[in-house]
C-alpha cells in the first residue's frame, strides 16, 4: 500500500477543488429529421440550420445519399436506419453485406455515424416484419464488424410493447412477445453493448386519458408529482413513468443493465379538433421543459444516475405525413427555417 501524501499536499488539492473543471454531467438533445413533404430546403442548407442553432445529433428515417454528402465533416453524429420493407431481406447475410458497403462504407469516415436502427415500431408494422428483426439485426451486426466498424445496432421500439405501463414498477412487456423477440432483442443489445431505442409520447397518453391526466404532469410542470404505489417513488412527469415502465418491464426479464435512448418524443402545433392538447404553447412547453429536463443531468426515478438521451420530433413539419392534423405539426421549424415556436435546443441557449 503506498504512502498516504503529506499533509501539505491534501491542503494543496483541498484549495483548487473549487477551479478544477467539472465534467457536464447532462443528456444530449438531438432531432428527428424527416422528410416525407415537397417543401423543405435542401440538405445542405438543412444542416446549417442544424449547425446554427447548436444541434450535434440527429436521426435519418434512411440512408438517403444527398442528406449523408451534406453532413460530411460537419461533426454532426446521426443515426441512420434500414427501412421496416428491408427487414425480410436483411435476415439474409449477403443482403446486409451489400446494404453496408453501399450505404454506409461510402460515408465513413468524413460523416459520422453513431448508430444503425433496424426498421421503426417494427412490432406494430402491418407488414408483420417481427419476426426478421433479431436475425437482421444480427446480420447488419456482423457485416459492420467485417469492416472493423464500431457502430451501435438497434431499433426504436413503442410503448405499445408494453403490457402494462402503470405504475411504472409494473411495467410489462406483451407476454405473447417475449420469448420470440423481446428476449433475443435485449440479448443482442447486451451482447453488442448497444441500448434500446424507445419512442415515448406523453402526448398520446394524455389525449385518451384528459380526464385522469393531469395536463401539466405531461408537460413537466405538476409539482404535486405522482407517487407509484409498489416503490414509493414520485414521478414529476409522465415521460419520466412512461421510461420507466419500460426499465422496469426490462428488470422483470433481467436485462436491469441495457441503456436507453429516447429516440422519439414531441408535441404537436397543430390538431384537429377532437385532439385534445395539440397547440403552439404546450409544444413549447414540453419540448422547452424537456431539454431544461435533459441538460440538467440526471435520470429517472428507477434509474437516476443513467442521464436521459433524446431525439426530439422532430426537425420540420411534414406536410405528405397521412393521417389526423397532428401528424404534420410536430416540426421545430417551418421549411424556411423559421421557429414555429422559440424553444432552446441547446446548453448555450439555455442560458
Amino acid at each position: 500500500m503506498a504512502p498516504p501524501p503529506p499533509p501539505y499536499i491534501i491542503t494543496l488539492l483541498l484549495l483548487l477543488l473549487p477551479f478544477l473543471p467539472v465534467a457536464f454531467s447532462g443528456g444530449t438533445i438531438g432531432l428527428n429529421y424527416g422528410r416525407i413533404a415537397d417543401n423543405l430546403p435542401h440538405p445542405t442548407q438543412v444542416i446549417q440550420l442544424l449547425i446554427s442553432n447548436g444541434i450535434t445529433r440527429i436521426k435519418l428515417f434512411d440512408t438517403d445519399p444527398t442528406v449523408l454528402n451534406a453532413l460530411s465533416n460537419s461533426n454532426i453524429s446521426i443515426i441512420v436506419a434500414l427501412p421496416n420493407h428491408h427487414l425480410p431481406s436483411a435476415a439474409n447475410q449477403t443482403f446486409t453485406d451489400t446494404w453496408v458497403q453501399s450505404n454506409i462504407l461510402p460515408y465513413i469516415p468524413t460523416t459520422t455515424i453513431h448508430a444503425i436502427a433496424l426498421g421503426n415500431e417494427v412490432f406494430t408494422d402491418p407488414n408483420n416484419t417481427t419476426q426478421f428483426l433479431v436475425p437482421a439485426m444480427k446480420n447488419i451486426h456482423a457485416s459492420l464488424i467485417k469492416h472493423n466498424l464500431t457502430i451501435k445496432v438497434s431499433s426504436p421500439v413503442a410503448l405499445s410493447a408494453l403490457d402494462n405501463s402503470y405504475p411504472s414498477s409494473a411495467g410489462s412487456f406483451k407476454p405473447e412477445m417475449i420469448d420470440p423477440v423481446i428476449k433475443l432483442m435485449l440479448t443482442f443489445l447486451r451482447d453488442t453493448e448497444s441500448y434500446i431505442m424507445v419512442n415515448a409520447y406523453p402526448y398520446f397518453a394524455y389525449q385518451v386519458n384528459t380526464n385522469t391526466i393531469p395536463l401539466d404532469y405531461a408537460l413537466f410542470r405538476y409539482g404535486a408529482g405522482v407517487t407509484d404505489p409498489n416503490t414509493g417513488m414520485v414521478y414529476e412527469s409522465l415521460l419520466d413513468a412512461q421510461l420507466d415502465a419500460v426499465n422496469s418491464a426490462m428488470s422483470a426479464l433481467q436485462f436491469d443493465d441495457i441503456k436507453m435512448v429516447v429516440t422519439e418524443t414531441g408535441w404537436p402545433s397543430v390538431g384537429d379538433l377532437n385532439e385534445s392538447g395539440a397547440g403552439a404553447d404546450n409544444a413549447a412547453q414540453y419540448n422547452g421543459n424537456l431539454v431544461r429536463r435533459v441538460v440538467a443531468g440526471g435520470g429517472t426515478p428507477l434509474r437516476p444516475n443513467d442521464p436521459l438521451n433524446v431525439y426530439l420530433f422532430a426537425l420540420f413539419n411534414e406536410n405528405l405525413k397521412p393521417g389526423p392534423t397532428s401528424e404534420r405539426n410536430y416540426g421545430l421549424f417551418y421549411p424556411d427555417g423559421q421557429k414555429v415556436y422559440d424553444v432552446p435546443l441547446s446548453v448555450t441557449a439555455l442560458n
